[in-house]
């Protein structure tokens, strides 16, 4: 079946062609489930309001600013994923489907659920048997940038290794016998960076069921190229939602409701443990409170397995903040003293002066905070061994001395020990 033919739209208006286009009338009520087996229970027919809300999403102007004196690019989501897939079906690489994923794709689904909408990530469905796909994907992204570039600019001698200085956060490969895929993320100093991940296979593609969704975009994309009818209530694609869950109504309830429930969490890599201590500071709640401490263990176990040393856990959390907290200062202190707590609980392989190493480090994450909203913490947090001079009631006294960071540790220890 060819690719017009897959299109279907929802509402009553008259049809050009009938054999390419098939109309079909919903209620506006979420979601008609998919059909046939397991994608049943894991698909479902996003309804108009969220519709809506995803065409906002896709047609947003988005800043991807650049290092140095290269301009800022202004792009939308729709226009950089036609870009890149054109470019990509020229050089000979397939693109089964493209999805939004992660919290654009919670935010698309329930506007109000307390994730936010952070990094805006995108999906693209390719293979990649070789590194000469991986190097094709990524030069293609590179060189889709200058589409970007503001008139006037002259592109002739902009190569893709200065595109690559100029516009991208990071650039991540996996290549194993479960994962083949690659991330190009493009920088936006607000923490709302685009992020293309080109995946050909990947094991596990949620820590949790409240950030397991993926939107297929494929019939909203077809639309814009080829329909000339403005959306409506009763004239739209029909887009599909997904849960990698396995349970699209029971992870919708949770998102809905704030609740947080996964699967395998012996699965979920180390950087699981940050994620669920920012659901709790967004006031999500463990769904089976019997099992929290159980899935906590796992998700330390597996932090200290990811992060061994002290320094790399001190940038994987500086990192986090920087990414998940960029406009929310208050937020920081409340997370790192939720985490602190995690961590304090539910340690189990490691040794004292290591289990120690670790939560003075969040600690002193969490008083660098307050140093730099110059904010007093809660007394009953606070233990004073000295009396005060008397010049700090002075209102221009600044109650804290923010000093440029330091390495904390001058030498790292292994700091995982096996469970007995």
């Amino acid at each position: 079946m060819s690719y017009r033919r897959k299109l279907l739209l929802q509402g009553n208006a008259p049809r050009r062609d009938q054999s390419e286009v098939s109309l079909e009338k919903k209620s506006p009520k979420m979601a008609g489930k998919g059909s046939g087996g397991a994608d049943s229970m894991s698909c479902s027919v996003l309804n108009w309001e969220q519709v809506s809300r995803l065409h906002e999403v896709l047609t947003e102007v988005v800043p991807i600013h650049g290092r140095g004196n290269f301009p800022t690019l202004q792009i939308t989501l729709k226009d950089i994923v036609q870009t890149v897939r054109s470019r990509l079906s020229e050089a000979g690489i397939v693109v089964h489907d493209v999805r939004l994923n992660g919290s654009a794709a919670g935010h698309v689904l329930v506007k109000d659920n307390g994730l936010g909408c952070k990094d805006l990530d995108l999906i693209f469905q390719v293979s990649l048997p070789s590194e000469a796909e991986f190097q094709l994907v990524r030069d293609v992204v590179l060189r889709s940038l200058l589409n970007f570039l503001p008139e006037g600019v002259s592109k002739l001698k902009i190569s893709p290794v200065t595109l690559k200085e100029a516009y991208i956060q990071k650039l991540v490969k996996v290549c194993t016998e479960t994962d083949r895929w690659s991330l190009i993320s493009l920088s936006n100093k607000h923490g709302k960076n685009v992020e293309l991940k080109f995946v050909d296979c990947i094991r596990r593609q949620f820590e949790f069921s409240v950030d397991s969704f993926q939107i297929i975009l494929d019939s909203l994309l077809f639309y814009y190229n080829y329909s000339e009818t403005p959306m409506s209530e009763h004239f739209h694609p029909t887009v599909i939602g997904e849960s990698m869950y396995g349970d699209f109504e029971a992870a919708f309830d949770h998102l809905q409701n704030k609740l947080i429930a996964t699967k395998n969490p012996e699965e979920i890599r180390g950087g699981g443990l940050l994620k669920y201590s920012n659901l709790l500071v967004r006031d999500f709640r463990p769904m089976d409170k019997d099992k929290i401490k159980t899935l906590e263990r796992y998700m330390c176990s597996r932090f200290f397995i990811d992060f061994p040393d002290i320094l790399d856990q001190q940038r994987k959390l500086e990192t986090y903040l920087q990414n998940h907290f960029s406009k929310e200062e208050r937020s920081k202190y409340d997370y790192l003293m939720i985490l602190r707590r995690v961590v304090k609980e539910s340690t189990v392989c490691l040794m004292g002066h290591e289990r120690r190493q670790t939560l003075n480090l969040i600690s002193l994450l969490a008083l660098k905070v307050l140093a730099e909203q110059n904010v007093i913490p809660n007394a009953t947090n606070v233990t004073c061994y000295y009396q005060p001079a008397p010049y700090v009631s002075d209102a221009n006294f600044s109650n804290y001395y923010l000093a440029s960071a330091p390495v904390l540790y001058s030498q790292s220890y292994p700091t995982w020990l096996p469970c007995n």
